[in-house]
C-alpha cells in the first residue's frame, strides 16, 4: 500500500524486533481478555427471592382536588446482593387502589407496565421523570404546600421519585445549610414580619407569602421579587443566578 507524505520528515526511528514482538504480544493479550471477559446484560430479568412470600415496601397517598376519593400507591422492594458491599435496594413492584372505578383500567395497566420494567432491571429511574412530565390538557392542580403538579400522572410520578430517593436509587437536590439561611432570611424580608417563620400562621400551607408566583422549576408557589431579583424560596432558583 502506497502512503503520500504530505509534509517534511523531521526525523524517524526504526522498529526494533524485540519492540514490534512486545506489541504483537499486548495486542494478542487484550483480543483474548475482550473474547473471555464477562457480558453483564442490563436488561437481566430480576426474580423475586426463593421462599420470599413477603416483600418490604411503603404505601403512599396520593389525594388531589380533582377527586372525592384518594389514591393509594404500594411500592414493594427487592434487595440485591444481601450482606455484600453492593447491596442494593430497588423496586419490584406497584400497585395503585382507589374507590373510584373511572381510573380503573389505565391504573391496571399502568401499574403491570411499571412493574414489568422493575423486574427487567437496569435503570428504572426514568419512569419517574417520564410520568412527572405528563400534563393533562384540562389543566393540573396545587398540592398543599403550594406545589403544582400537571396531573394525576405526573403526582404518581413523584410519589416514585420520592420513594427512589428514599432507597438510595435516585440523588434528592438537597440546599446547603447556607442557602436555607438565606431563603429563611428572604421569606421573612417578603412577609415583612421578623418571627413570620414561627409565629405567624398566615400565608399558605407552606408558609410563603401570598403574593408568591410559580417557580418554573419546582413548580412551587413560592416566588417572590426581592432587590428587583425573582428568587424561588422553595428550591432556591434565581433568574440572577
Amino acid at each position: 500500500m502506497t502512503i503520500k507524505i504530505s509534509k517534511n520528515i523531521a526525523g524517524y526511528e526504526v522498529v526494533k524486533p524485540e519492540e514490534e514482538l512486545a506489541a504483537q504480544k499486548v495486542a494478542a493479550e487484550e483480543r483474548a481478555a475482550r473474547s473471555s471477559a464477562k457480558v453483564i446484560r442490563m436488561t437481566e430479568k430480576v426474580m423475586r427471592p426463593e421462599g420470599m412470600e413477603a416483600l418490604e415496601g411503603s404505601t403512599y397517598k396520593i389525594k388531589t382536588p380533582l377527586d372525592d376519593h384518594a389514591m393509594y400507591v404500594t411500592i414493594n422492594d427487592i434487595v440485591l446482593n444481601v450482606g455484600t458491599e453492593h447491596e442494593q435496594r430497588r423496586p419490584f413492584e406497584i400497585f395503585i387502589n382507589s374507590k373510584n372505578m373511572d381510573h380503573f383500567q389505565w391504573i391496571v395497566a399502568l401499574t403491570r407496565l411499571m412493574s414489568a420494567v422493575f423486574r427487567k432491571g437496569g435503570d428504572v429511574t426514568f419512569l419517574a421523570e417520564e410520568l412527572q412530565a405528563v400534563f393533562d390538557p384540562k389543566g393540573g392542580y396545587f398540592k398543599p404546600g403550594g406545589k403544582f403538579m400537571p396531573s394525576i400522572i405526573a403526582e404518581i410520578g413523584d410519589v416514585i421519585a420520592h420513594h427512589m430517593q428514599k432507597i438510595g436509587l435516585m440523588e434528592k437536590e438537597e440546599l446547603s445549610e447556607q442557602q436555607k439561611l438565606i431563603l429563611k432570611q428572604k421569606r421573612v424580608e417578603a412577609e415583612g414580619v421578623q418571627s413570620s417563620a414561627a409565629a405567624d400562621p398566615a400565608g399558605d400551607a407552606a408558609g410563603y407569602p401570598a403574593s408568591a408566583t410559580l417557580c418554573n422549576k419546582c413548580h412551587t408557589k413560592a416566588v417572590v421579587v426581592m432587590d428587583n431579583c425573582a428568587t424561588c424560596l422553595s428550591c432556591g432558583y434565581s433568574k440572577c443566578g
